[in-house]
């Protein structure tokens, strides 16, 4: 007898179903006549196992092993498989050496680093356990039309940027919007961010993230505290299902093209804050849910014991001019001008992407050099945040190649204590606005 989940696994493939060698390029998953390509970087792996989910299902329906002398090229793996429709959930299974820098584990099941949507928590800090939550991949249609959304392509020096938080802004009652703490909601507010002549948001990170990722408790009230502004990334590319009115597993990503194309037409540009400096797995006490699995010692900076090096003050540091690792960060920004219609990027601790392998800092970063100088990029808004949590501060003196803005932190700290009621601050008020003028 057939079991339920096999019929339904059995309704989202067609009687063409089969496998092929695949390409190695372009990474993730790419729809393709007839099927759907896989292709992962995986430099140390021994074994790697393709796994598949029923949506929203725990148990895995199908598994297929990879052969290394058919499905690799080089350091990356792939497979092409016909007959294959959108719908299903998938990740991996990886196994290579254990020691030292590497940290292979087949028991493990991993996301792809380029998947575009993953399982998280469609409803905010939803409690319910999975083992397999962030892990699972969704395979989704890119189709949408943008109808006639094109860049505004304002000058940054006539911009006037307003930074929010997607969930916050809408969040309590007094919004009066009926999707509160979503994209959707967010929308419902369009008329109000015009009224206030902004030019540009500047959204806090949207991209996947676990709410629940510490156990700290509010000292005064008992309650226990979330992961609010998503600074613990869990991908570079997948949007933050939490944050779409859509409950519908994918859903996040036409929910937030609505919004862009919605500020566009309002005269707004978007900006997104995205963290390319480190990851929400942490140290080596944290989860694994992709990068370490995959490949620890190409994406972060190791010491020779294997231990993390900690430039971001979060545990970890991505490897961002190792080869492979600035082709990954250079996609994603692609991405998110090419797909998502984005205007620009404000870089969270831009000074680590500044780094080499060994930490030491660059005086002409290739990343940095690479992103000033990319065609896709090149109309987009380039904002660095010119400093890390290790004490390098550039500000005033962040390689720029013409191209990147600095956040000016001098400015931010002393407007801060003059509004707190600091003594002495008159003169250094006069002073940071002086040099706006």
């Amino acid at each position: 007898m057939v079991s339920k989940s096999t019929t339904e696994f059995l309704s989202l493939i067609t009687d063409d179903f089969g496998f092929q060698r695949g390409h190695a390029l372009p990474f993730g998953t790419t729809i393709e006549r007839g099927g759907i390509n896989f292709s992962i970087y995986a430099r140390y792996a021994t074994d790697v196992t393709l796994v598949f989910f029923l949506p929203g299902e725990e148990e895995e329906i199908a598994a297929f092993p990879l052969d290394s002398k058919i499905n690799r090229t080089g350091d990356v793996w792939h497979v092409f498989i016909t007959g294959l429709n959108p719908g299903v959930e998938y990740a991996y299974r990886i196994d290579g050496p254990q020691t030292n820098q590497h940290r292979h584990n087949p028991s493990l099941l991993l996301a792809d680093p380029y998947a575009f949507a993953l399982n998280g928590r469609t409803t905010w800090a939803d409690s319910k356990h999975s083992d397999t939550r962030f892990r699972r991949a969704i395979l989704v249609n890119k189709e949408y039309d943008w109808e006639f959304d094109q860049p505004i392509n304002r000058p940054l020096a006539d911009s006037i940027i307003y930074e929010l938080h997607v969930r916050s802004f809408t969040q309590d009652s007094s919004s009066k919007v009926k999707n509160s703490g979503t994209f959707k909601g967010l929308i419902e507010k369009i008329p109000y961010l015009v009224e206030l002549g902004i030019t540009a948001v500047e959204l806090l990170p949207i991209t996947e993230f676990d709410e629940l990722d510490n156990n700290r408790i509010n000292p005064d009230t008992g309650a226990t505290l979330r992961n609010l502004w998503g600074y613990h990334p869990l991908s570079f590319f997948a949007i933050k299902s939490g944050y779409a009115a859509d409950s519908k597993l994918g859903g996040e990503i036409n929910e937030f093209k609505d919004l862009v194309k919605a500020l566009h037409a309002a005269g707004i540009e978007v900006i997104l804050d995205v963290v390319y400096n480190h990851s929400g797995e942490g140290d080596h006490r944290g989860p694994t849910y992709s990068l370490k699995g995959i490949d620890n010692s190409t994406y972060y900076m190791l010491s020779e014991d294997g231990s993390y090096m900690n430039f971001s003050g979060c545990g970890n540091t991505i490897n961002c001019n190792q080869p492979y690792v600035r082709h990954f960060i250079m996609d994603s920004l692609r991405y998110w001008v090419t797909e998502m219609h984005v205007d620009g990027f404000r870089f969270d601790l831009a000074s680590i992407l500044g780094r080499d392998q060994q930490g030491n800092v660059l005086d002409s970063p290739p990343l940095l050099e690479q992103i000033a100088g990319d065609p896709v990029l090149a109309s987009t808004k380039l904002i660095a945040e010119a400093w890390d949590a290790a004490g390098l501060y550039q500000v005033g003196s962040f390689p720029n190649w013409g191209r990147w803005a600095e956040w000016n932190g001098h400015f931010r700290d002393d407007v801060r204590r003059f509004v707190r009621g600091d003594s002495g601050m008159v003169g250094k008020l006069a002073n940071r606005l002086a040099g706006s003028s």
